[in-house]
């Protein structure tokens, strides 16, 4: 389960509201989100450490490269490793004008994401995890990179991945099969997130790069007035997407829940994995 940390008493307490719904579920771990250039960085920290003190979950902090040096990377990790933080998402982190425009680099920080994975592992020793993209990497769209990538940053010592979120099972399937040919044993958790509304639906393919096949467009432009149609038909697909996942035998399904508890606990009844 992914949340981001939230930003007033009232987001907080919504947290803690779902989190309580969550933990019959007994999932393995849950995130915490990292802002743009730092933005949410102490949020990051105190509510990732307190999850783990409060519910006894194993909690993962996002971690990127936008806006810091090594030293503020080293400092970071190490308030994490002081809040009882033993796992971290590392990644390279959006530009500010989004994944698909120009990468600014920091004098004397890191532009890519394997140097954030070394620094992570062989400085700090955390449990490293990182990035898949079933539709490519925005910045670059070349699934033969994206391939290289991984590998590389399972030699660093990346033990994990989680995807961005995605709509077709064939996707991550292409990703498992790639790596394997090359011998690679990284577990590819599949990102899922509920869409509940069109607008969502448009506004979150844009920030990730994610491919929104035709027909599943269509169904969310019908009935746009209609809730109820555009949240049933959000957990539907998303239903059905995870059915077919756990067929091609993924090792985990990671949700992302928007700090909403609702859409996920039901797909997961529909699954009957509970």
């Amino acid at each position: 389960m992914e949340f981001f940390p939230p930003k007033d008493q009232i987001g907080e307490d919504r947290l803690w509201q779902a989190m309580s719904a969550f933990r019959s579920l007994k999932p393995d771990f849950v995130s915490v989100t990292y802002g743009a250039g730092g933005s949410t960085r102490d949020r990051t920290i105190n509510i990732a450490s307190q999850i783990t003190k409060r519910t006894g979950i194993p909690t993962i902090a996002h971690l990127t490269c936008v806006g810091s040096t090594k030293e503020d990377l080293n400092k970071i990790l190490n308030k994490y490793k002081s809040a009882g933080i033993k796992s971290i998402l590392a990644l390279r982190g959006d530009p500010t004008n989004g994944p698909e425009s120009e990468w600014v680099s920091t004098p004397g920080g890191f532009d890519h994401a394997d140097e954030l994975v070394a620094l992570a592992k062989t400085e700090h020793d955390f449990e490293v995890g990182v990035a898949a993209f079933p539709d490519l990497h925005p910045a670059t769209k070349n699934f033969e990179l994206d391939i290289k990538v991984l590998l590389r940053k399972e030699e660093l010592g990346a033990e994990f991945a989680t995807t961005q979120f995605f709509f077709g099972s064939h996707k991550w399937q292409k990703i498992v099969n790639e790596l394997a040919k090359h011998g690679s044993k990284l577990p590819i958790y599949a990102g899922i997130l509920p869409i509940t509304n069109h607008k969502q639906l448009n506004r979150f393919a844009k920030l990730s790069g994610t491919e929104v096949p035709l027909d599943v467009a269509l169904k969310f432009e019908k009935n746009q007035d209609d809730a109820e149609y555009q949240r049933k038909l959000g957990i539907e697909l998303a239903t059905q997407l995870c059915a077919e996942l756990l067929d091609l035998g993924v090792p985990g399904l990671h949700f992302f829940t928007m700090n909403n508890s609702a859409a996920t606990l039901e797909i997961v009844k529909n699954l009957g994995i509970n």
